[in-house]
């Protein structure tokens, strides 16, 4: 996905050790003709472990209508991580690949130092779409790796007391997901297919969240559903977890980043040059990001850059 939100032009990753879990609530942006729930980043806490975007979108009632319509946009220093709960979307990238992804299939693009794509709804597409859209942060030693793209159809699923466990990025539940990682990560979806609870074990050098993208749950005494975020900082080994009957949630963590992260726009980078110099090198269509193929419609422009936005704080 793209975004155009002014929330993102800074962003500072500065480790947060908490003692007390900690709850947000998310924000309404817009994404194309999609209303999304945005739990990360927010102004209390800009990133998770390496996690620095979580997007819900969802369930939305595509019948009849265009869906999820991205055009070609720029990415550089993160992997995206596209996972559904219902619909189909189509991927296109400027390495060649195009890819459907369905409900329990893991799309995993890194961007490196550059790379573009686009999302769809096929044509025709399922009539309900519901999904997450993620950003991994790359670390310093890794970020300008070369642009990559993965498509993983089948992934460790195992359980944690009464909840299904499938793990796409990480390891979990003594589950460890295929995809590459270039830092400490971890990425499950977790259902219960009736009343359940688990006591899920974590890495203590982790720190976590937890969201619910149907039904309920609760961790601790709070209370969770769509729109509410769950943070609980390192020195846990389990989380104690209790979910109604058709909920599916979401565990993402990592060990603490420890990087200063500057995010403006689709872009994660350390200093505003480098912004700048993406920008220009995306408007004047240089190959740095190549060319998407086959979408019907214009690249996304890229929107106004103030330099003065772009300060760490």
């Amino acid at each position: 996905m793209s975004t155009v939100d002014a929330d993102l032009d800074v962003d500072l990753d500065k480790p947060v050790r908490c003692d007390d879990l900690e709850v947000t609530e998310a924000r309404q942006a817009q994404v194309g003709s999609l209303t999304v729930r945005r739990l990360l980043p927010l102004r209390l806490r800009r990133s998770v472990g390496p996690w620095c975007f979580v997007d819900h979108y969802g369930p939305a009632d595509v019948d009849g209508v265009a869906g999820m319509q991205v055009p070609p946009h720029p990415h550089i220093g993160l992997q995206t991580v596209t996972w559904l709960l219902a619909g189909d979307v189509l991927h296109r990238d400027s390495l060649g690949n195009e890819q459907m992804i369905r409900p329990g299939q893991l799309n995993l693009m890194t961007a490196g130092r550059g790379i573009a794509h686009a999302e769809e709804s096929p044509a025709p597409h399922q009539p309900w779409l519901h999904g997450v859209q993620l950003w991994v942060a790359l670390p310093e030693a890794s970020r300008n790796v070369a642009p990559a793209f993965e498509h993983h159809a089948a992934l460790p699923a195992g359980r944690a007391g009464d909840l299904q466990v499938t793990v796409f990025m990480g390891t979990a539940a003594g589950l460890s997901s295929p995809a590459t990682a270039y830092s400490g990560i971890v990425g499950a979806e977790l259902a219960a297919g009736r009343h359940a609870a688990a006591a899920l074990p974590v890495d203590p050098e982790f720190e976590h969240v937890l969201f619910v993208a149907a039904g309920s749950a609760e961790l601790a005494g709070r209370p969770l559903g769509p729109g509410r975020l769950l943070y609980a900082g390192p020195g846990r080994e389990q989380l104690t977890v209790s979910a109604a009957a058709g909920s599916r949630l979401f565990l993402l963590g990592g060990r603490p980043l420890g990087e200063r992260l500057l995010m403006w726009w689709n872009f994660v980078a350390r200093s505003p040059e480098e912004i700048a110099s993406a920008t220009a090198d995306w408007r004047a269509g240089d190959s740095r990001f190549g060319q998407v193929g086959g979408y019907q419609g214009d690249p996304l422009p890229a929107p106004a850059l103030d330099p003065s936005r772009l300060r760490a704080r």
